[in-house]
């Protein structure tokens, strides 16, 4: 479900351009986030203050939290546990500014997410266990092997649908009532009170994403039994 107005695309027919919205407006996040991280780095201070104390209680909170799950080890890929929080976060929230389109309300951009999570969990499998990686699909005695690695493989490629649906599904639902009141009521403060919670389902559904990807990561990382 696309808003009836989106800002870039009526940028984008100036210059008779047609690119999909879940395109544009992910590629402006990344730009906007790579902005902030620019200009934070360049006012990084010994004696945090302001915009920087709540970045780094942020940052360090779902640092710590990340490292309970998944030990010391976990550290190592927090680079994408934290892009992929801000990221997806960002994403959520830019579907409640009217003319702007959340790209996770489009099933393309939360598969292609779900799928860097799964690519990375085998990898950090492969790395931490070589080939006895395999051990893990092949069930707890060699005899139920058979049984076992068809029903694993199965469960893995669940994996990627329950991440990419259960993001965009809340999503596409959350941006689909606020556009429903607004027509309903003709203007933009009508939904308001709807956007508050919409801010705390889009913080909610950015950290279910996350936990279950360092679940993933942790489960890829342990030895199998």
């Amino acid at each position: 479900m696309e808003h009836p107005i989106l800002l870039l695309d009526l940028i984008q027919a100036k210059f008779h351009l047609h690119i999909p919205p879940h395109v544009t407006y992910a590629w402006l996040i990344m730009l906007l986030l790579l902005g902030l991280g620019l200009m934070a780095s360049r006012r990084v201070s010994l004696v945090p203050a302001g915009a920087q104390n709540v970045f780094e209680l942020i940052i360090s909170g779902l640092e710590e939290f990340m490292v309970d799950i998944t030990g010391e080890e976990g550290r190592a890929f927090f680079p994408y546990i934290g892009t992929a929080f801000l990221f997806i976060l960002s994403c959520n929230l830019m579907g409640l500014i009217p003319g702007f389109y959340s790209p996770t309300a489009n099933i393309n951009t939360t598969l292609a997410l779900a799928l860097c999570t799964f690519v990375y969990t085998h990898y950090l499998g492969v790395k931490h266990h070589g080939i006895k990686y395999i051990k893990h699909f092949l069930g707890p005695i060699p005899a139920l092997a058979p049984l076992f690695f068809p029903i694993e493989v199965v469960g893995h490629i669940a994996r990627v649908l329950s991440l990419t649906l259960r993001l965009f599904g809340n999503i596409m639902g959350e941006d689909l009532v606020l556009i429903i009141l607004i027509f309903l009521a003709g203007t933009f403060l009508a939904p308001l009170p709807m956007m508050f919670l919409a801010v705390f389902t889009s913080l909610v559904q950015a950290f279910i994403f996350t936990l279950l990807s360092m679940m993933y990561f942790a489960g890829s990382m342990e030895h199998a039994h």
